[in-house]
């Protein structure tokens, strides 16, 4: 599977459980160790462990995916899942706002969201 399909896939399924404000950010210009990063918000640690069970379980049921590495169970304020070419970093609010991942990789190029697909009235 291609790396953006992966990104995309981490994105779908952590918002599944409800993630906020999910980011996909585009580095393969920037990093020689990942293509994309998904940025994700769990407003608690129950939450933080369902999306990253989410994304796990699925990766690993539908597609025979497992990570690499996994770092940030314990804490449960930030959890880091490394499929190679995507970096999944699933984060506390707060922790979130400290880093700052997106201001520190500034320059990298956020994947557009699919837009929804507007409903056309039946006719009748």
């Amino acid at each position: 599977m291609d790396s953006k399909k992966l990104a995309k896939l981490c994105r779908d399924f952590a918002d599944n459980k409800k993630a906020e404000n999910i980011t996909v950010l585009d580095v393969r210009k920037l990093s020689s160790v990942t293509d994309f990063f998904v940025i994700a918000t769990g407003t608690s640690q129950p939450h933080l462990r369902a999306i990253v069970e989410e994304i796990t379980s699925r990766l690993r049921d539908e597609h025979d995916l497992r990570p690499a590495r996994s770092e940030g169970m314990v804490s449960g304020a930030w959890v880091v899942l490394d499929y190679f070419d995507v970096i999944v970093h699933v984060m506390h609010t707060e922790t979130r706002a400290r880093y700052d991942l997106e201001g520190l990789w500034g320059d990298a190029k956020p994947l557009k969201t699919a837009k929804p697909k507007k409903k056309t009235p039946s006719k009748k």
